[in-house]
């Protein structure tokens, strides 16, 4: 006989890992929209204590593993945008659709593994409610030379 399921919180305090604080925008915007049944992020960047966790391109300056673990930030800057438009992670039934931008050498075709970052974090924190369809594209610029910027389509 199984225990009650761990929530989304509980999910993450067991990776080691915490909701951050909701990351200020770098622009005029607001982190998330919440649209009937759905909350749409803002682009989030990997910041942590208001920093980059790295800056330049991947295949670049930054490694493939490095920008996966930008990736993982930047789930869980989207998630903390979440969480502050509906209070607690239990309220999500699926994450629909997440977008991860890399911005990368020309050379440098691993997108969809940095993109993973996002994708395997999801999985980790809501189980079969973070499986989602996502694009990974490659781009030349993100704001603030990130290398990595992630958005999300979440339904409540």
């Amino acid at each position: 006989m199984t225990g009650p399921a761990l929530t989304p919180e509980e999910r993450l305090l067991d990776l080691g890992l915490q909701v951050p604080p909701v990351a200020a925008p770098v622009a005029a915007y607001v982190p998330a929209v919440r649209s009937g049944d759905h909350v749409f992020t803002s682009g989030q960047l990997p910041m942590a204590d208001g920093e980059l966790l790295r800056v330049g391109k991947v295949g670049g300056e930054v490694s493939a593993e490095e920008a996966y673990d930008c990736a993982r930030q930047c789930a869980l800057n989207a998630i903390a945008a979440v969480r502050a438009e509906i209070g607690e992670l239990a309220q999500v039934k699926r994450i629909v659709k997440v977008t991860v931008f890399v911005a990368s050498t020309p050379d440098f075709t691993g997108q969809p593994q940095v993109a993973n970052g996002v994708s395997e974090l999801l999985g980790e924190v809501f189980a079969d409610a973070g499986r989602h369809a996502r694009s990974a594209v490659g781009v030349p610029v993100l704001p603030l030379d990130a290398p990595v910027e992630v958005e999300m389509v979440v339904e409540v």
